[in-house]
């Protein structure tokens, strides 16, 4: 997308003996609670400060956890970025370790540390069937206001087709997993969509394989402003699956993680502020998603405007929402909490134990479901929550 060029790394230091998780105490920013990228385009933007931001997850989100969506074990890394010291953390190292794949975590020292991306990070489909990046709850990655934090595609011939029979689009390929980390100012404006490195997803783009994310935050990511189908601000996780029930087998995990959670630190792009997909399934439990905007307009007959926090598009597609609270998002046209749109209609979609509430109506909604567009086999299954205005 960009080319390879040194990255900055800003420093926090916290008076703080201790940190606690990515739930807890946020990394700080030099001094004066930013940095500057030095390649990749510029930005005008002040840089987001993670020390301000909210913890991750919904604080009274209480879900209990399976195993398929817990955090993996890190305590044998294939790859540890730095060696001590936050000059040691470079956005070019992490960029490495990706490349490598396996399990990644960071020695950056004792304090927080926030590490801005001028290239992306691109996950190779032939270095093992997982790849987990743990920041061990002091690391930030930044893409500084200009640059996709994570790329994974597995049609991408650039990042090399998955061993495996079957078609690119169906083959299982790798598992991404990030865990434990915060993600700020990524930025996949102006990426075409249909290219190899295609449009949305502003701190991860994944198509194909599959994706689980556990105690991570996501602020200030964004994607274009304008497009019929392109979205996914912090993420944007596409399929396009031709097996049966090959969706809900694969879902993505997203767990007591945060998106936006506050004023001022809400992502954005076209449609899904947040979160963005087509073909795809998901389990989203003990999350907080607030402040997330869709801000194209005209819908998907024009330039989109759906989805403030998420946008799921397909056929036998699943969402389920779980001990969670999505507030205060907003979308020009339809379903400022949730656009879900299951095209042949056989997709469903979940809301247990949560909340949903301040989000909008826009232009046109679902009747009685307050701020959700919803066109699926059957009405949303609403179970002990509250879906307010």
């Amino acid at each position: 997308m960009v080319s390879k060029s040194a990255a900055v790394v800003v420093v926090a230091l916290l008076t703080l003996a201790a940190v606690t998780a990515c739930s807890g105490q946020a990394p700080s920013l030099n001094g004066s609670g930013g940095g500057t990228s030095t390649g990749g385009g510029t930005s005008t933007t002040p840089p987001t400060n993670p020390q301000d931001g909210p913890p991750a997850g919904y604080a009274d989100g209480h879900a209990a956890i399976p195993a398929a969506g817990q955090a993996e074990d890190v305590s044998s890394p294939t790859t540890v970025v730095g060696t001590g010291t936050p000059a040691s953390c470079t956005g070019d190292a992490f960029v490495a370790a990706v490349a490598k794949g396996g399990i990644i975590t960071f020695n950056c020292g004792p304090d927080p540390v926030t590490i801005v991306l001028t290239s992306t990070a691109k996950v190779f489909n032939d270095k093992g069937t997982k790849l987990v990046i743990d920041g061990g709850n002091k690391v930030t990655l930044s893409g500084g206001g200009t640059t996709r934090i994570l790329y994974m595609a597995t049609c991408d011939k650039a990042q090399v087709y998955p061993p495996g029979s079957g078609d690119c689009n169906t083959n299982p390929g790798v598992q991404l997993v990030v865990q434990n980390i915060t993600f700020v100012d990524g930025s996949a404006k102006g990426i075409p969509e249909g290219t190899n490195n295609d449009g949305g997803g502003g701190a991860i783009h994944a198509q194909g394989g599959s994706l689980k994310v556990v105690n991570c935050r996501f602020f200030n990511n964004v994607c274009d402003d304008l497009g019929s189908d392109v979205g996914g601000g912090a993420i944007r996780k596409l399929d396009y699956l031709i097996a049966a029930g090959a969706g809900p087998a694969r879902p993505v995990w997203i767990v007591n993680s945060t998106f936006g959670g506050k004023d001022g630190y809400g992502n954005s792009c076209a449609n899904g502020g947040a979160l963005s997909s087509i073909g795809v399934s998901w389990n989203i439990l003990n999350t907080l998603l607030s402040y997330n905007t869709a801000v194209g307009h005209g819908a998907n007959s024009g330039q989109g405007g759906n989805g403030g926090a998420i946008y799921n598009d397909g056929n036998e597609i699943v969402l389920n929402i779980t001990s969670s609270l999505i507030e205060n998002n907003m979308a020009n046209e339809g379903g400022s909490a949730v656009f879900f749109v299951s095209n042949d209609k056989s997709g469903s979609i979940t809301i247990t134990d949560s909340i949903t509430r301040g989000n909008p109506r826009g232009t046109f909604e679902t009747p009685n479901l307050y701020g959700f567009y919803v066109i699926a086999k059957a009405a949303a299954t609403v179970d002990n929550s509250q879906i307010l205005r």
